[in-house]
């Protein structure tokens, strides 16, 4: 038994040395130390061996084991990363490539849009995620009754605080801090309680707004009119449609011939020819009354904007969910 356990150790140790290759780890693993391997075929006959002998036997075939099993790891690391592997490295193949990260679409697009408006004399800034009720509500001349306060509609943390429903506040935020001319732009993410197709419950917007004195509704008209054109196209046809914003008076819907159609009428733009992709208008006095501005010294103008609504126009995508899915298929084409 014994001299069988010395020659079985001595195969395995030159079957182990002659494997140049990891493919051959596992077949010599299977035939030794597998449970139906030659080893454990052998240790099943220790109990034929006299009783006296079993003991000394048990305790070399342990031993034996316990040499084959480190002489395999090291083997296999040995293959894996050693010496071995390095002459197995052909320096004359090309490389590897690497594929390299990419910018989210959303994130693409923000920067282009804040892009244009510096490039307009626009100032960035930035605001906290969580606001208080005076700035974004209170602040912009939204009522206590009005619907937008609801609870159905915005993601409230305690009675005085809340997730931002726009980047508005922004507005106050600055003002508070300045005095005219102002002409700054504020992106961020907001938050509503809307999920569909063309909703989500996070999404991304741009407020900007311009204060001095004698600012006119052509002023406003001007400065959107170049963002369309350079972020559209310059024959991009343009219609502002009366509207109604709290904080700005008078108010404006802008719509911009439908992209994808050529205004010729789709299921996109409902058949109109139109799509709508943002909100403007003269600041209301009663926001500048709530910052300490002179209504009758300055004026100013406000618009907002939404940046997946932007993206879905550019790219021609039919599904805003599609944005946070991380499917790298969608992401891929960006």
């Amino acid at each position: 038994m014994e001299e069988e356990l010395q020659r079985l150790r001595a195969e395995a140790e030159a079957a182990l040395a002659g494997i140049s290759h990891p493919d051959g780890l596992e077949p010599f693993r299977v035939e030794y130390l597998g449970r139906k391997g030659r080893f454990t075929t052998l240790m099943r006959g220790l109990g034929q061996a006299p009783a006296d002998q079993r003991p000394r036997l048990g305790k070399l075939a342990n031993e034996i084991k316990a040499t084959l099993e480190s002489a395999f790891a090291a083997r296999r690391e040995e293959l894996a990363g050693g010496p071995a592997a390095a002459q197995r490295l052909d320096p004359s193949l090309p490389g590897r490539r690497y594929p390299a990260g990419r910018l989210h679409p959303v994130t693409q697009v923000m920067a282009e849009v804040c892009a244009i408006f510096v490039g307009m004399g626009f100032s960035v800034a930035e605001g906290p995620d969580v606001e208080t009720d005076f700035y974004n509500f209170e602040a912009l001349n939204i009522p206590p009754h009005h619907p937008a306060r609801a609870m159905h509609d915005t993601f409230y943390v305690d009675a005085g605080c809340l997730l931002r429903t726009h980047t508005s506040p922004m507005q106050i935020r600055a003002m508070e801090q300045a005095q005219p001319p102002l002409r700054i732009i504020a992106p961020g993410k907001v938050y509503r309680c809307d999920s569909d197709i063309t909703h989500t419950p996070m999404f991304n917007q741009v407020e900007g707004f311009l204060v001095d004195r004698k600012v006119s509704f052509a002023d406003l008209k001007g400065v959107l009119s170049v963002f369309i054109a350079r972020m559209f196209d310059a024959a991009t046809p343009i219609r502002f449609r009366p509207s109604f914003f709290p904080f700005t008076e008078p108010s404006a819907e802008v719509d911009i011939g439908c992209v994808i159609c050529g205004g010729k009428g789709c299921r996109v733009c409902k058949q109109t020819g139109w799509l709508e992709i943002l909100g403007a208008g003269l600041i209301d006095p009663e926001v500048f009354a709530k910052v300490g501005y002179d209504p009758e010294e300055y004026s100013g103008f406000a618009f907002g904007l939404g940046i997946e609504r932007i993206a879905m126009l550019r790219y021609g995508i039919n599904d805003i969910r599609l944005f946070y899915e991380n499917d790298l298929r969608f992401l891929r084409q960006f």
